[in-house]
């Protein structure tokens, strides 16, 4: 078989030739194998009795290099696949990684083990059946997580999403993975809102223009103060241009509810997104929440890109919608009702849409307003 002797020659010579000659017959039959390209499937027969007497015969050295050698062969059946798993040792984790196919029966074998790191690399592949994904989601793993946010092969739909969208609440590096999905409803990661970086903070509002939400508890604590736009608009000027920010942040709490922890990042975070989210959440026009906007940011040369698109959003997004991401970051609401669907946006991105035009009217005019007054931009 395999261009070796006859397969009762192989018996007999496991029978009587000791350890050290089935250790050679091990790596001898394994490499030959491998060599072998696609067999038959008498030869696999043949080859899955030999190696099932081989292997617990064999010497430990042998046997974790004789699976080596049998992991890089084009086809394994699963019992093969179980023999290779059971003793390659620490070339595992690269046996996973470049087998071309493994069974699912293999696959659950090592999720049982509770083996992280190796779950985590099956987590990457792109052959997981239902079965396979049912028994990654259970496993109480950021490592697992991360790798399964990884993975653009998983639909994120159902359990699924669930458990991914709080995943993310949990793990910066799983929300950070998710942000960078065009099949992830980024409006999920409002928890997290802090942890991302600029672009995927925009990208959360981004994430609930043209949308509908539910009641936003945080709703009645803006209903009932009553704060005036431009009084708002305007103390919040005066601080942010003197760079009072600790100021900021006890105005910011008064108003809105939210700990001093959370409104104090709220007056250091110089992308403005999130000081967006309170302005347009207590009603805020473009006009005037960008005087804000423009004191509060330090984008230098991206600054009027910036402020062009927050401009798009001050029309984009309802003051109801950012009270309830507001209501997010308390965690005050499921946001997994948004995935019903009265709660989806009704206006889809397309990649034909144009991209928006930088030369807003509106910033321009807030921009050279600013500069006629002469105040100096906060740092």
């Amino acid at each position: 078989m395999l261009g070796f002797q006859p397969y009762e020659t192989f018996n007999l010579l496991i029978e009587t030739g000791g350890v050290d000659r089935t250790n050679t017959l091990l790596i001898a039959a394994c490499d030959a194998y491998a060599r072998r390209g696609k067999p038959t499937s008498p030869e696999m027969e043949q080859f899955e009795t030999l190696a099932a007497r081989l292997f617990p015969v064999a010497g430990a050295q042998a046997r974790a290099k004789g699976a080596a050698l049998l992991g890089r062969a084009e086809t394994l059946s699963p019992l093969l696949e179980g023999l290779v798993v059971a003793h390659i040792g620490e070339d595992l984790i690269g046996f996973l990684e470049a087998a071309p196919e493994l069974s699912e029966a293999t696959m659950l074998d090592i999720i049982a083990r509770y083996d992280v790191a190796a779950a985590a690399t099956l987590a990457r592949r792109q052959d997981l059946t239902n079965v396979v994904l049912a028994k990654l989601f259970q496993m109480n793993s950021r490592k697992v997580y991360r790798a399964l946010a990884d993975n653009t092969s998983i639909v994120p739909r159902g359990a699924y999403l669930s458990a991914l969208a709080r995943s993310a609440q949990m793990d910066h590096i799983v929300a950070e993975s998710l942000a960078k999905r065009s099949d992830f409803d980024a409006a999920l990661l409002a928890p997290a809102f802090f942890d991302l970086s600029d672009q995927d903070r925009v990208k959360v509002i981004h994430a609930f223009a043209h949308r509908e939400t539910p009641l936003a508890p945080i709703k009645k604590t803006i209903e009932q103060i009553s704060v005036a736009n431009q009084e708002l608009t305007r103390a919040l000027m005066k601080l942010f241009s003197e760079n009072r920010r600790p100021e900021v942040t006890k105005l910011l709490s008064q108003i809105t509810g939210l700990d001093e922890v959370r409104c104090g990042q709220i007056a250091h975070d110089v992308t403005g997104a999130s000081l967006f989210v309170v302005l347009r959440a207590f009603g805020c026009s473009a006009y005037d929440g960008l005087k804000v906007l423009i004191h509060a940011t330090a984008h230098d040369n991206e600054r009027s890109q910036a402020l062009a698109d927050f401009a798009t959003l001050f029309g984009n997004v309802t003051a109801d919608s950012m009270a309830y991401l507001m209501s997010a970051w308390r965690g005050e609401v499921n946001l997994l009702e948004l995935a019903k669907p009265e709660y989806r946006p009704f206006i889809e991105n397309s990649r034909r849409t144009p991209l928006q035009n930088t030369h807003n009217p509106i910033v321009e005019e807030a921009i050279e307003a600013l500069a006629r007054i002469g105040i100096k931009r906060a740092s």
